[in-house]
């Protein structure tokens, strides 16, 4: 183990743990904000506004994140007319596709889920608010809502990992990132063990970062889930 290689090359290493918070922080965030209208249509029993997300979830949540920013990267430009619209001034750059392809697939997950959690709503809640003259739009802000958030978080949980792991395949698209910094450490010394191992450390640190961050999470909203003593 070269600990003078992985000192040297830490500002390198730095810069791309930086953009890989980025990257997760940002896809997250703005996943999170789309899947909720989405959950809420997804669980409609009218088919017209439910089979349309259910084809966008299927279709993320059916294919690899890979061949999705592959799709975006490469593929949009291949359309004469994307590349005379004004959506090439972004789709030619490679950290707006990598973004999108993670907003894409974290929302899709994310919609699944919080479906999932809306729909275990026990029904008596539902009967309350209906009882109390709620309307339907108070009553997913007051009732539904945050039930489901309290029910999504071990999920959601996962989810935030698992795209903070997804986000290694920027790399591959000029970006610098963990991965991709490691790719360049490793082909301009000849260090794989350095190079990914260092990779590996700062990954690990920021998966322990995420998980205390949703146990404490639960602790908080799982309170009355929990034994008296």
């Amino acid at each position: 183990m070269d600990f003078g290689l992985i000192l040297q090359t830490l500002p390198d290493f730095l810069s791309g743990l930086w953009l890989t918070i980025l990257f997760t922080v940002s896809s997250l965030a703005i996943g999170l904000a789309l899947s909720v209208p989405l959950a809420i249509a997804r669980s409609s029993p009218n088919p017209l506004i439910n089979w349309p997300v259910f084809a966008y979830t299927y279709f993320f949540r059916g294919t690899p994140l890979f061949i999705q920013l592959l799709l975006i990267y490469y593929g949009s430009g291949q359309f004469e007319w994307v590349k005379a619209s004004w959506a090439w001034s972004v789709l030619q750059h490679a950290w707006f596709c990598a973004l999108l392809a993670f907003v894409l697939n974290t929302t899709a997950y994310t919609t699944e889920i919080l479906r999932g959690a809306i729909e275990a709503t026990p029904h008596g809640e539902i009967e309350a608010a209906k009882a109390s003259g709620m309307s339907r739009f108070l009553m997913f802000r007051r009732i539904i809502l945050p039930s489901a958030f309290r029910r999504a978080l071990p999920a959601y949980g996962n989810e935030c990992v698992f795209m903070m792991h997804g986000t290694s395949v920027a790399g591959l698209v000029t970006l610098m990132e963990l991965t991709g910094v490691a790719q360049v450490i490793q082909s301009r010394f000849y260090s794989p063990f350095e190079a990914f191992g260092t990779a590996a450390v700062f990954y690990m640190g920021l998966t322990f970062t995420i998980v205390a961050a949703f146990h404490a999470l639960e602790r908080r909203y799982h309170r009355h889930l929990r034994p008296r003593s």
